[in-house]
């Protein structure tokens, strides 16, 4: 019973498909434009800033709170370990391995910051660029209206 009915699903799937009449579009409708800026990504460069700002404040204070964790770590691992403590070497190194996480946040932190200072610099490059384009472009065109006389 249950196979039947799966062969008339079938064809009614496949029935469905090569109907000329039938139409499903597996995407979003175009956008009709009228200005609308839904789904557009805008970013400013005060935006780019502030981002750059706080992955630079994150790098320098996680630097300095994890060095202290890292030194009271490693304090209290000698003082486990003088006492005889089997922990006291795991926690030492948990601090070995602490160091080696802190250093790849530092890296992204720093990464992030010094990205965002080149962009913007490499951005405001773009800027003085276009717009000496754009006035050669001007003077040109000044040219051309000269030559034709009016």
């Amino acid at each position: 019973m249950a196979w039947d009915e799966w062969e008339q699903l079938k064809s009614e799937a496949q029935a469905r498909q090569q109907s000329a009449t039938h139409m499903q579009l597996n995407q979003l409708p175009a956008d009709p434009g009228g200005g609308s800026t839904q789904g557009d990504l805008e970013v400013s460069q005060k935006d780019l800033a502030a981002v750059g700002n706080a992955a630079y404040e994150l790098n320098q204070a996680f630097e300095h709170f994890s060095d202290l964790a890292r030194m009271s770590s490693i304090t209290a691992g000698d003082g486990l370990k003088s006492e005889g403590y089997a922990i006291g070497s795991a926690l030492d190194h948990v601090a070995e391995r602490w160091v080696d996480q802190v250093r790849s946040l530092l890296d992204a932190t720093a990464h992030i910051s010094n990205h965002l200072d080149y962009t913007k610099g490499a951005h405001a490059g773009d800027e003085v660029y276009i717009a000496g384009t754009l006035s050669s472009i001007a003077t040109l065109d000044q040219g051309f209206d000269e030559r034709k006389g009016g």
